[in-house]
């Protein structure tokens, strides 16, 4: 199986380093495939990678084809492909907001997988949900996934609205983390903290917390009654929360992403 990457940015590459990386393909068997030299050049210092600034030097010999271009330029990129490209490969989409339907359109070809990843797929930790129109098969349905899974862990999903509601959770959900630790530290630093003591407070208690969640099929309910006292400090911060609605202004965010995510593909479907 050779497998290309087209798009040698921070997603494209976080793909193709970690697939590299993995067991799964012999040498040689990894390409990727950019419109810089210079960023080639940079690429092909990694001896796990076969680098490329042309679609006919790589795309003919490809089974498998990571598209990890900004979603503006899907069109053009398209209609360079569709010279190149058979029904035997499989095309996988990582551009936000590009319908399968968009995809076998613009290649004129039948087999795509269409995958949201979110950003911790940078450090092996990523959370990657994915569906397949109805002409991939079953294994290779599996194969795809075994390749996901080089960046974390991935989920198949039978709908493409399953994906746009999961960006509102896995695609977008880090930024919210992020949002909540910025909120943490500041909170820290205000109570007379130094700007590293409040990131090693609040890094060591978030990586804590997922590591105890993680670790058995208790919720988040029961590890908070784990936590908290009746009379105590951290019900008083819970009760907090409670009196500022914090639960449903989080889970209104969660939407808005989603529906936003609807509507960017409305709008790129009908550009």
């Amino acid at each position: 199986m050779k497998v290309l990457v087209i798009g040698g940015g921070n997603m494209g590459f976080t793909y193709a380093e970690a697939i590299a990386k993995s067991t799964i393909l012999k040498a040689n068997d990894l390409m990727i495939l950019d419109k810089s030299e210079e960023r080639v050049a940079e690429l092909s210092t990694n001896p796990l990678l076969d680098g490329y600034t042309e679609l006919s030097a790589c795309l003919p010999a490809a089974d498998v084809i990571f598209i990890a271009v900004k979603p503006n330029h899907a069109q053009g990129l398209m209609e360079q492909m569709r010279p190149f490209v058979n029904e035997e490969q499989v095309f996988v989409s990582i551009m936000a907001g590009v319908t399968i339907k968009v995809i076998q359109e613009g290649l004129g070809m039948s087999k795509v997988i269409r995958a949201m990843p979110n950003l911790p797929a940078q450090v092996g930790l990523g959370m990657t949900s994915f569906t397949a129109s109805k002409e991939v098969s079953r294994l290779e349905r599996s194969t795809i996934k075994q390749l996901l899974d080089t960046t974390g862990r991935s989920i198949y999903l039978d709908t493409e609205n399953d994906i746009d509601a999961s960006t509102g959770i896995s695609g977008s959900g880090p930024a919210y983390i992020f949002y909540f630790m910025q909120s943490m530290m500041e909170a820290a630093q205000q109570m007379g903290f130094s700007g590293r003591e409040a990131r090693t407070l609040v890094y060591q208690t978030f990586a804590g917390a997922v590591e105890l969640f993680g670790s058995s099929d208790l919720d988040p309910n029961a590890w908070m009654a784990k936590v908290a006292s009746k009379g105590g400090t951290t019900q008083a911060a819970l009760d907090s929360m409670e009196d500022n609605n914090v639960k449903e202004q989080i889970k209104e965010a969660a939407y808005a992403a989603f529906n936003r995510a609807v509507e960017l593909g409305k709008e790129f479907n009908h550009a």
